[in-house]
């Protein structure tokens, strides 16, 4: 059975465990690097203020008793819209509806906020992703490629009506 937990700052601990291992796990997935987020930049107080961003919605999905994924809905850019960041499922949960789930419980909060847009941005390379993706009916936007954080690769934006 898939169980989803929300996250406010104190959990922080859970997050960090799952959000280094998807660092390690898919580098090619996300902007942001394992160098990034170990060593100097592994600090409680960073973690904490990763959970506590205004207005965002942070989701761990368990499956059996053991954490297998994480998903944050946070607000976006434009009035109406929301943005679906964060999401990794590890290699144990996949194929068995976890990412169905935290995409599902981010449109759920992205309703209830008021939004009528769900975007997110996805490597090119990451084709399960994309596929999942348009599964949960999100296509591919006009809107010209998004830089990674670091400049070396961009994403595509896609989006969904909600």
């Amino acid at each position: 059975m898939i169980e989803l937990r929300v996250l406010g700052e104190d959990d922080w601990g859970v997050w960090r465990e799952l959000r280094l291992a998807a660092l390690a796990e898919a580098p090619y997935a996300f902007g942001s690097t394992l160098a990034d987020w170990s060593g100097d930049g592994d600090q409680e107080e960073r973690w904490r203020a990763r959970l506590s961003m205004r207005g965002s919605y942070n989701l761990v999905a368990v499956l059996d008793g053991t954490p297998v994924g994480m998903a944050s809905g946070i607000p976006g850019s434009d009035e109406g819209t929301a943005e679906l960041v964060s999401m990794w499922v590890s290699p144990t949960g996949r194929g068995k509806g976890v990412g169905d789930h935290l995409i599902g419980a981010v449109t759920t909060w992205a309703v209830a906020r008021g939004s009528h847009t769900l975007e997110l941005a996805v490597k090119p390379s990451n084709s399960r992703a994309i596929d999942l993706y348009h599964r949960q009916g999100f296509t591919k936007t006009a809107t010209p490629d998004a830089p990674t954080p670091n400049g070396t690769t961009h994403e595509l934006i896609m989006s969904k009506r909600l």
